[in-house]
């Protein structure tokens, strides 16, 4: 009876922990509408929404810059925070993430390589080619690190992980040193921003997104018992076979989407999950939609921040995130073991 009892406290601090996160979310994507290199008051964005003055400059500014960007980045650091959490779940390396693993650079490179020779500038075909780019280099990855006697391992794969980011990245660099013009098309998105990005560009992404979180969040009490470990998910009957393609799935599905709509940003995969179970524990029920608003407050945070370094001009959200995952790479690096 106390068991239980602790277990509903436990159950309503996290619940409360949750909603008090979503609003800080909340309140840092207003932030991000508001302020910049020009600021508006509340009242300037609320008459924004007024379809009267579509013609004004503060419309135009806050429903077609400020308004995507703030929600482009709350969509992208919520995706690739689930992203990674599934896949340390999945692969029980604490070093997992999509910008590691070399999914993101796989995906960055598909783009780069439709862009550079099939002249692909749709929003919709980036999407999708940023998806098979990702896939391929998540098979890649997990065959690699799956090669040997003793299977997959956390240094095997975080190897073959490595050596993939190094190989995508070198044709990326290769292929753009050859073509000025797609260098020039793409520079913008390789260093990873949600400067300039669209609504039409968040449209063509976020229903998959938003099908994959969800789909993580139903998931996430497999997720439990498959960290366990191989051996002991099948002692309690689970099919991991199954349980796996649908988790890496979704971790293409995310890691592509937001490739495909911001470029390749690094470490918020890495850093949320780790941060998320320091909270809240290893109950993936609750790491999941912890990591998906965490995610975001971290990604729209940095862009703010961003915008104020050195203004007038900006500094890519990419950067920002660089700077502050290096340090937290390391210490999980020098940390090392398995997931616990």
């Amino acid at each position: 009876m106390k068991s239980s009892s602790i277990e509903r406290r436990s159950h309503y601090y996290k619940g409360l922990g949750l909603l008090v996160a979503v609003c800080v979310l909340l309140a840092l994507m207003i932030s991000s509408v508001r302020f910049g290199l020009h600021s508006y008051t509340w009242d300037q964005v609320v008459s924004s929404f007024d379809s009267s003055n579509q013609t004004s400059n503060d419309f135009i500014i806050i429903q077609t810059v400020r308004i995507p960007r703030a929600l482009i980045a709350a969509l992208v650091g919520g995706a690739l925070a689930v992203a990674g959490a599934l896949m340390q779940a999945m692969t029980r390396n604490p070093l997992a993430s999509p910008s590691i693993f070399g999914i993101n650079s796989g995906a960055a490179f598909a783009i780069v390589l439709a862009v550079s020779f099939f002249n692909v500038s749709s929003l919709i075909q980036y999407t999708w080619i940023a998806f098979l780019g990702a896939a391929i280099s998540s098979v890649l990855v997990y065959g690699l690190g799956s090669l040997g006697r003793d299977g997959l391992t956390p240094m095997k794969i975080t190897l073959a992980g490595s050596a993939m980011t190094a190989f995508f990245a070198s044709l990326t660099q290769g292929i753009l040193l050859g073509n000025g013009k797609a260098f020039e098309q793409v520079l913008y998105w390789l260093v990873g921003s949600v400067e300039g990005r669209t609504m039409a560009m968040l449209q063509a992404v976020y229903p998959y997104m938003v099908v994959a979180i969800i789909g993580a969040l139903l998931l996430s009490p497999h997720i439990n018992v498959l960290a366990m470990g191989d051996d002991i998910a099948k002692g309690l009957g689970q099919n991991t076979v199954y349980i796996k393609l649908i988790t890496a799935i979704i971790i293409v599905i995310l890691a592509g989407g937001s490739v495909s709509v911001a470029g390749p940003i690094v470490f918020i995969g890495l850093m949320i999950p780790h941060i998320v179970r320091f909270l809240v524990g290893i109950d993936y029920r609750w790491v999941i939609p912890y990591s998906a608003v965490l995610g975001g407050i971290l990604l729209v945070g940095a862009d703010i921040g961003a915008r104020f370094i050195i203004m007038p001009k900006e500094v890519h959200v990419g950067v920002m995130t660089a700077i502050l995952g290096v340090p937290f790479f390391v210490y999980i690096a020098r940390k090392g073991g398995l997931l616990k």
